[in-house]
């Protein structure tokens, strides 16, 4: 059986297989510099060899000899923003003649760890408490250890010692770090330093032409292979140009390679893309939604190994490493399909005893525990309003004033029944003509359902009621009217995505308000929306749409989402906020073709908040970022109360404290009328599934 490992260093340093082939090897990166220009006989290159008996992993070596050493010796690094990495943990005492230790990186996943288990004590000065330690030895000019990592890129091919981002070593304790290892390592004619954030790169302009840098650019440029969501699948390999989406029909057992992101995608068991994607892409959003794995591969569409499984079944692993894809055969996926297929979603029946229209403060009540009445609201008010509310509620966050109201999902019902839609759905749902696999003839009768349903009329009595509230408080301003259904943030399904939001002014004849909850109601029954829910075997009657309305956005400066814990991290070491935010009211989950956006990871609980820019927008002039560096710590704030506020209802169980926890939230900055800068409007917050295959 073929297995054929891509992104991932199964054998990452070559050559590898015998200890004296790395010592000739290591012959190659001599420090022959030492003699130029010199009459004195060249110093002899010192030969490397081996110093971790094969099989031992010891807690320390002083020196790296070779690469089975580093093997030895490494873990994941903290930071996966750029994928295809192993990284060794080092020590440098300077209370000890400058002494190096490489740490063994596995047992000991913090330096901290490492240091009060060796350097601690026994003629040694005692290491102090973990917070004690961090406040020193992060920040303190005249701090004992100089802390670190060496860590080794694949797809480059580039060994880099890296500091923590909110380090604040200076250019001379980084100088005597790299000297060090490069003086105790075998890769260390070919070490370059890598600046992990904004803050560490100002100061490695001051590093001198012995420390040559590379940038998180220069790494970028040689990786092949980005995984967005990890796991494994298998199905049947096929390749599509994002324009054939229209025409071919996808099931939900096909793994779909595709030459672009697309704006939508059917259920599929695995998502390899061409075009670059982002880890808060509307894409990435269904992969996480679905569990499957999902990734970017340079070249994908020609790339041969995938070809090799073109129209064939084949396994997909996608890891933190890279990615593998073997052949197998029917009754193998068959087998995998009735073992991984999502068990059934029940959804709990619409909670129809809510009426009129009610202002999102009082969906509902603060003095009763978060967790109870998120549950039973989101029944009535669906997933959106109920956390939104929750917010609004408390005066948690900036919100639009007025925050808005909600139309709860008594009406959507309402309206289905009246106009007899739920039983043309019933004889859609029995026909097999519609149930059968050709997903254009499915599509064909939504649309048909869609169009009933726009032309159809709403109850009068709740007509009056929803114009009698905007002429009162609103008056002729556009407001936006948002889905909010009652199967997302349920069981693990999200929904994000799956329908639509829509503006609507008050007395406007061609984009009035019912126009705009009429189409609301009907995007229930968008076909993704349909797909998504067979996959998940929910019964397609359970749903409700209710809908949340608030004042439209006119002068968005940057639109955004951001998840409340670091999805770069899978150890949870390094606390921080991803933001992915865009100039303008640019989308960032569904950029147009050839926009790029701002991928911050932004480490606000550390000293001096510093920032790793993982991407650049090209929207904004070189050098400069969509937002201020006030406006991000603005932002870091309103996070950090979301993230806090939704905990006692998301957050991890006492069993497990360290389980994956974060909210996903949507944010704008916005120019209110008379203001002379922008402001934070918080738009939503939504529970987030584990990007790690939790």
């Amino acid at each position: 059986m073929e297995s054929r490992r891509e992104g991932r260093a199964a054998e990452p340093y070559k050559p590898k297989a015998k200890r004296a082939a790395a010592a000739v090897a290591a012959l190659a990166l001599g420090f022959s510099l030492s003699a130029c220009g010199s009459d004195e006989p060249a110093a002899p290159e010192k030969v490397w060899s081996c110093v971790i008996p094969a099989g031992e992993t010891p807690d320390f070596v002083r020196e790296i000899g070779c690469a089975q050493d580093f093997d030895a010796l490494s873990s994941l690094p903290l930071d996966i923003s750029i994928p295809g990495a192993r990284s060794v943990k080092f020590v440098l005492d300077q209370a000890d003649g400058n002494a190096l230790y490489f740490q063994n990186s596995g047992k000991f996943s913090i330096h901290w760890e490492f240091a009060s288990a060796h350097l601690s004590g026994n003629g040694k000065p005692v290491v102090p408490m973990l917070g004690q330690f961090n406040t020193t030895e992060y920040y303190s000019p005249t701090r004992r250890f100089l802390l670190g990592a060496v860590t080794h890129y694949e797809g480059p091919d580039v060994w880099a010692l890296e500091i923590a981002p909110y380090d604040t070593a200076s250019a001379a304790m980084i100088t005597k770090a790299y000297k060090a290892i490069a003086a105790a390592s075998f890769f260390g004619s070919k070490l370059y330093f890598h600046p992990t954030s904004e803050a560490v790169e100002e100061e490695a302009k001051n590093l001198g032409p012995d420390v040559p840098v590379k940038t998180t650019d220069d790494l970028f440029n040689g990786v092949n292979f980005l995984p967005l969501n990890l796991g494994t699948s298998i199905g049947r390999v096929r390749f599509l140009k994002v324009e054939q989406l229209a025409v071919e029909c996808l099931s939900f057992r096909d793994i779909v390679v595709l030459d672009q992101v697309p704006n939508d995608l059917a259920v599929t068991l695995g998502i390899v893309t061409e075009e670059f994607q982002t880890p808060l892409s509307h894409i990435n959003v269904l992969a996480r939604n679905r569990h499957i794995p999902n990734m970017w591969v340079r070249d994908a569409f020609t790339n041969p190994t995938l070809r090799a499984h073109e129209n064939q079944w084949a396994k997909l692993t996608v890891d933190l490493y890279g990615y593998t894809i073997e052949p197998a055969t029917q009754e193998e996926a068959d087998t995998w399909w009735q073992d991984h297929r999502p068990s059934k979603l029940t959804i709990p029946a619409m909670d129809l005893s809510k009426t009129g229209i009610w202002d999102v403060t009082a969906i509902n009540d603060p003095a009763k525990p978060l967790k109870d009445e998120l549950k039973a609201n989101i029944l009535a008010f669906g997933g959106k309003a109920t956390h939104y509310g929750a917010m609004a509620g408390v005066d948690l966050v900036p919100m639009t004033n007025p925050v808005g109201f909600a139309i709860p999902v008594f009406y959507y019902d309402q309206f289905m029944t009246q106009n007899g839609f739920y039983a043309k759905i019933d004889d859609m749902l029995v026909d097999p003509a519609f149930t059968g696999g050709d997903c254009k003839a499915r599509g064909a009768r939504l649309e048909a359902l869609r169009a009933e349903m726009q032309a159809a009329p709403v109850d009068p009595a709740f007509e009056k009621e929803l114009t009698d509230k905007l002429t009162a408080e609103y008056g002729p301003i556009p407001m936006r009217y948002r889905s909010s259904s009652t199967a997302e943030d349920v069981g693990g399904f999200t929904g994000a995505g799956l329908y639509t939001s829509k503006t609507g002014t008050l007395g406007d004849p061609s984009d009035g308000p019912i126009k705009s909850v009429k189409q609301l109601w009907s995007s229930v029954w968008y076909q993704r929306g349909f797909e998504e829910r067979e996959y998940r075997q929910i019964d397609q009657k359970s749903v409700g749409m209710a809908i949340l309305v608030h004042p439209s956005f006119k002068h968005e400066t940057a639109s955004g989402v951001a998840q409340t814990a670091n999805s770069y991290d899978p150890t949870g070491l390094q606390p921080a906020f991803v933001v992915n935010v865009q100039l303008g009211n640019g989308s960032v989950t569904l950029p147009e073709p050839g926009q790029t956006t701002d991928q911050i990871i932004y480490y606000y609980f550390y000293q001096g908040q510093p920032t790793e820019y993982v991407q650049h927008s090209n929207l904004v002039p070189p050098g400069t970022t969509v937002l201020t560096r006030q406006q991000l710590y603005e932002l870091g704030q309103a996070l950090e109360k979301i993230h806090n506020f939704f905990l006692p209802a998301y957050g991890p169980p006492p069993d497990n404290p360290k389980a994956w926890y974060a909210l996903e939230v949507d944010f704008k900055f916005n120019m209110p009328p008379g203001a002379s800068e922008p402001a934070l409007f918080i738009k939503q917050a939504r529970p987030l599934p584990s990007p790690f295959g939790g």
